[in-house]
């Protein structure tokens, strides 16, 4: 022990105590799985605080230095069954009564009980140091030690930080209308009990109106149960913003619904307000299931292992490398879903996870904050087949031998997702996200983190060559962009069961118009093919303004491949506006091809014969407070290098600007958008905003393409160098990445999009070998590099696809592997014999050889 006393005292510089804020990784190891749980325990290093398992502590030695780990090994107590247990060997589970995680009353967040071993282990030779030999050790070895390791022991880790310990559904803000809420003094009086809704009788879910004491049925639910929409109708018909839920009522609150503000709410004066309409609320029982109630019932059924079933059949689970299951953090399986699908991709697999050893090797101090570390990290630990293995009972003799359980042990990508989710407003929450844009995130960062070498993402990048005709000149224009996602129109009123929807139609508006609970509503059964044709056939633009005739004209807009990509992302749009704005899913089953041939769909470019629109802008639109500066289609000069010397103000559609306005969006949102779709119409406009609303300059000044700034502003910042190293390693010079950033005020997205669609005017810099514009003939210059698309035959496969078929259910994700079609929910990872191929949101194909 001296001799262990004395390796301790030569180290004791090393070893720090915790302080606040300082990041301790106590649970999870940083480049694998690997936690107190697992076989082999964690080292945590005690003088940077970074987890490690058996396998790769040594190398941190090895690589640092350090030789003082805190070696952490937890076991799994046995559980005692109590009175009250069913005679499994599991105690009996309480039932929540609360929407939330981890706290009481809540669900369970299925905390095992363990005991808990701790000691300090010295490297090279791994010496270990319990509690018990610091005792004998001198004054300053042990205090130092016991310090650090208490500290240790008592930090609140990074992964358990980021873990859904506490989460409270049932948190809600007061109302905006409740504090001045007008109420009629009509003379309306609601009983105790007997409600009926005013319009069809129904006896249950009914809400009262606050304003007017209207007693109305509630919402119509997805299965065609619940109500008949008689509340929300009487919003939309006075605008009488707040509602409460009779049943409901107690002397602790009720459910209030504001339907303004299309959420539940607290009612601060909510005992007043019932008053008003002579309900005592210190005298109410509750007689029905509040909103929390059912959707925890929601909640509960959805989470159950045997519903995952098909025709009946239970499932038979699957275990091995690829089979990985991944834990559900909280509304995270859109990120299981995207994660599962490009590891099984050769580019992501030979990028992350064949080259793992070598990115370990040369991860920097702090792997936790890496990019390329944690996708490695991750796809390692799904391929590896290293998690892929039951989850082990409490109550089960492990000597016993048993059928395995559903669940796997599984990973959880708790570092990985707060890494990817960091800064972002919706991914670093635990809110439900949608997978497409999660995966056009992932995308975006991967471009951003692989300026050289390999880029797994080229396997979905490809070109789109629109093809626009001015219909009074024939004259046309093309443009080219980059995309990675094709996004899938469904024609409803193309659906093959139209007899069956309007029959349905008709029998829920009788059962309506009698106050009966409306049948279950039959799905609309979508052809593929006609999705397909949506997507191809011309679209038609009103108020285009066409350079060959100089004014406004219509035309027709043609979108067609000009290269298709090693796999192709396809998204069915299932989501869509109704006539108030308000986005509703459609309800819709696609015969979805294992095969698509989309040879038909390829562009062919500048046809012979076909005359172009010449390169003119529009004239600009005076405005009295508006100074021209110059004259579009005159070139550049030197000290102004942009394409076109700038105006001040665009040529922009008033009526379409108003109209977006009069929607409720900024004004300059509402200008970009009547500028950036060309004038061509409101359905355009309104698509780019829907598109954009996330931008972090949405609301931010028009800067007009190509001007330093907006009138009356400071110039903008010169370039990011990230966004400029990003467009480089699409394949493009640095001149041309520069003057993309410069024409759409450094925000990466737009120049990208920017780019692409101003091919013919870049081909005329001159480009220098260095990549750097100089001076020069016309001989002398070479066409930009262009990006880096791949190409082949229009003849894609089906491999994976993913969905759910209701927006409350978990997104499943199923994937042909081996010839075989596999289920992921989640944890669970099962042979599928029935796939629901029809009801897919994403699909992605790989390209086949001819």
């Amino acid at each position: 022990m001296a001799e262990v006393s004395e390796v301790l005292m030569s180290v004791l510089s090393t070893v720090r105590v915790p302080r606040p804020g300082d990041r301790v990784h106590k649970d999870e190891c940083a480049f694998s799985f690997a936690s107190p749980e697992s076989e082999g325990g964690l080292y945590v290093c005690m003088n940077s605080f970074l987890g490690f398992g058996g396998q790769f502590v040594e190398r941190h030695h090895a690589r640092t230095g350090q030789r003082a780990y805190l070696h952490i090994t937890r076991t799994r107590k046995a559980q005692k069954e109590d009175d009250n247990s069913s005679g499994s060997g599991d105690p009996p589970k309480k039932k929540p009564t609360r929407l939330a995680i981890g706290i009481e009353g809540g669900f369970d967040v299925e905390q095992e009980q363990y005991e808990e071993d701790v000691k300090v282990v010295l490297f090279p030779d791994r010496q270990e140091v319990t509690s018990e030999d610091l005792a004998t050790m001198p004054d300053v070895v042990r205090e130092r030690v016991s310090l650090s390791m208490a500290g240790l022991l008592a930090a609140d880790s990074v992964s358990h930080a980021l873990q859904v310990q506490q989460w409270d559904g049932e948190v809600r803000q007061e109302s905006k209308h409740a504090a001045e809420l007008k109420q009629l003094d009509n003379g309306v009086k609601i009983p105790p009990s007997g409600w009926r809704c005013e319009v069809c009788d129904l006896q249950e879910n009914l809400w009262m109106n606050l304003t007017d004491g209207k007693v109305l049925c509630g919402r119509r639910y997805f299965d065609g149960s619940g109500g008949n929409n008689h509340a929300l109708q009487h919003f939309q018909q006075t605008g009488y913003p707040l509602a409460v839920k009779l049943g409901t009522i107690t002397p602790d609150g009720a459910d209030v619904y504001s339907y303004d503000e299309d959420d539940m709410v607290l009612d601060s004066k909510l005992a007043e307000h019932l008053s008003h309409f002579g309900i005592d609320m210190m005298t109410m029982e509750k007689t029905e299931r509040t909103m929390t109630e059912l959707e925890i019932a929601v909640n509960q059924r959805v989470g159950e292992w045997e519903v995952i079933q098909e025709s009946g059949a239970t499932l038979r689970p699957l275990w091995g490398p690829g089979l990985t299951g991944m834990k559900n953090l909280g509304n995270s399986c859109y990120l299981n879903s995207v994660m599962q699908v490009l590891f099984t991709i050769p580019d992501f697999q030979e990028k992350y996870v064949s080259s793992f050893e070598k990115i370990v090797d040369e991860a920097p101090s702090d792997p936790t904050q890496d990019f390329k570390t944690q996708v490695a990290k991750l796809g390692y630990g799904v391929l590896s087949g290293e998690y892929s293995k039951p989850t082990p009972d409490p109550g089960d003799d492990p000597s016993a031998s048993s059928e395995p359980r559903g669940d796997q042990v599984g990973i959880a990508p708790r570092m990985f997702k707060a890494l990817v989710g960091r800064g972002h407003p919706e991914f670093s929450t635990n809110r439900q996200q949608d997978a497409q844009e999660f995966l056009l995130h992932f995308i975006n960062m991967v471009e951003r983190n692989c300026r050289s070498g390999a880029n797994p993402s080229e396997a979905f990048r490809f070109l789109v060559e629109e093809r626009i005709v001015c219909q009074q000149s024939q004259k046309a224009k093309y443009t080219q962009r980059v995309d990675y996602i094709v996004q899938l129109p469904v024609p409803m009123d193309q659906a093959t069961n139209t007899d069956e929807l309007q029959e349905a139609e008709r029998l829920r508006e009788e059962a309506e118009a009698s106050g009966n609970p409306p049948p279950a509503a039959p799905r609309a059964r979508i052809p593929f093919s006609v999705c397909l044709d949506a997507l191809s056939e011309p679209e038609t633009l009103t108020d285009f303004w066409s350079s060959a005739v100089q004014g406004k004209t219509t035309a027709t807009k043609t979108t067609r491949f000009a290269s298709f990509p090693d796999y192709l992302v396809i998204q069915i749009k299932k989501f869509t506006f109704g006539l108030d704005w308000v986005p509703k899913k459609l309800d819709v089953s696609i015969d979805v091809p294992d095969t698509l041939d989309l040879s038909a769909l390829r562009g062919t470019g500048q046809q012979p014969g076909e005359e172009l629109l010449p390169e003119v802008a529009p004239p600009p639109l005076m405005t009295p407070d508006v100074e021209v500066k110059g004259i579009l289609g005159s070139r550049g000069n030197e000290e102004d290098d942009s394409l076109y010397s700038p105006l001040l103000s665009p040529v922009l559609d008033d009526s379409t600007v108003s109209q977006l306005c009069e929607m409720g969006f900024p004004m300059e949102a509402c200008r970009k958008a009547v500028y950036y779709t060309g004038n061509t119409g409101i359905d355009a406009a309104m698509n780019w905003v829907m598109g954009h609303m996330d931008d972090p300059d949405f609301s931010a000044p028009f800067v007009l393409p190509g001007c330093s700034s907006a009138p009356g502003s400071t110039p903008t910042e010169s370039a990011s160098e990230e966004h400029l190293a990003t467009i480089v390693s699409m394949g493009f010079s640095r001149d041309q990445a520069s003057r993309a950033l410069r024409a759409t005020s450094n925000v990466l997205e737009r120049a990208v999009d920017w780019i692409f669609s101003h091919l013919d005017d870049l081909e005329s810099m001159e480009v220098s070998e260095g990549g750097r514009s100089e001076g020069g003939s016309e001989a002398s210059r070479d066409p930009p590099p262009g990006p880096r698309v791949r190409d082949g035959p229009g003849k894609p496969r089906s491999v994976w696809f993913s969905g759910s078929a209701h927006d409350f259910l978990p997104v499943f994700f199923f994937v042909c592997l081996f010839s075989r079609w596999v289920i992921f929910n989640d944890q669970k990872v099962c042979a599928s014999e029935k796939p629901p191929k029809d009801l897919g949101y994403l699909y992605f194909y790989r390209r086949v050889a001819e």
